[in-house]
């Protein structure tokens, strides 16, 4: 069924009325979008796929559920870099750290775990890492975000601070590449667009990246503010 509206969320609004629908339940392509000019109004076009249970992709889990699962697998097959901390800077980011997260009553142990230009990672190896990590990483994104504050306090151009816990974001990042890759033929097969859920700068970064090179796969970032949607579109050659 196809949808006409001055933007596309209005023709996409039009299509949930009418259908009955939530938004996650169809797929939408873009048939015609027109700028206002001078003598046209504004007009996106829009056609709506209803997506089928046998067709839908396989979700990610749940990244609590991850982090419970695969700690102790990290554990025994990866061997984590430890390295001093050096300076005054270092310890009193460590401390920082392991203060925070006492009184946030999940303690853990912080340590340095690689140095790279203008970037610093700090490695938690804690007991309540999936509470720690959050639903799709959105604790420890917080929490990283702070300890950053905290680095600007310490000096006036301090190295960014990566902050992670029991390598979740290595994972994270091994997760959307396999969801990039799955998506892309999901759409090379139908000949439709996917729009994927709400992603952060970095996580979006990894998508287009990880879809770069094919040449009938195209990508770009939808929506407005930090949480974006990455769309995957199918092009002909």
């Amino acid at each position: 069924m196809e949808f006409e509206g001055k933007t596309e969320k209005e023709a996409i609004d039009k299509a949930i009325e009418t259908l009955g629908l939530e938004r996650d339940e169809f797929d939408v392509e873009i048939l015609e979008s027109r700028k206002t000019s001078l003598f046209k109004k504004g007009c996106v076009k829009i056609r709506v796929h209803i997506n089928k249970p046998e067709e839908e992709e396989e979700e990610i889990p749940a990244e609590e559920e991850i982090a419970e699962e695969t700690a102790v697998e990290v554990e025994e097959t990866t061997v984590i870099e430890k390295l001093e901390a050096d300076g005054e800077f270092e310890p009193k980011l460590l401390a920082f750290v392991e203060e925070l997260l006492e009184k946030m009553a999940y303690p853990g142990k912080a340590y340095i775990c690689f140095r790279k230009e203008n970037k610093i990672g700090i490695m938690v190896e804690s007991e309540h890492s999936g509470i720690l990590i959050g639903k799709k990483g959105k604790n420890l994104d917080a929490i990283q975000l702070l300890v950053n504050v905290y680095a600007g306090k310490l000096m006036e151009e301090p190295p960014r601070i990566i902050l992670d816990v029991e390598k979740y974001r290595e994972r994270r990042e091994s997760n959307l590449v396999k969801l990039a890759l799955r998506t892309a033929e999901q759409v090379r097969r139908t000949k439709r667009s996917k729009l994927l859920e709400p992603m952060n700068p970095f996580e979006r970064r990894i998508i287009h990246t990880a879809l770069n090179d094919m040449e009938d796969i195209a990508t770009k970032s939808d929506g407005d503010g930090l949480m974006k949607q990455v769309r995957v579109i199918y092009r002909e050659f």
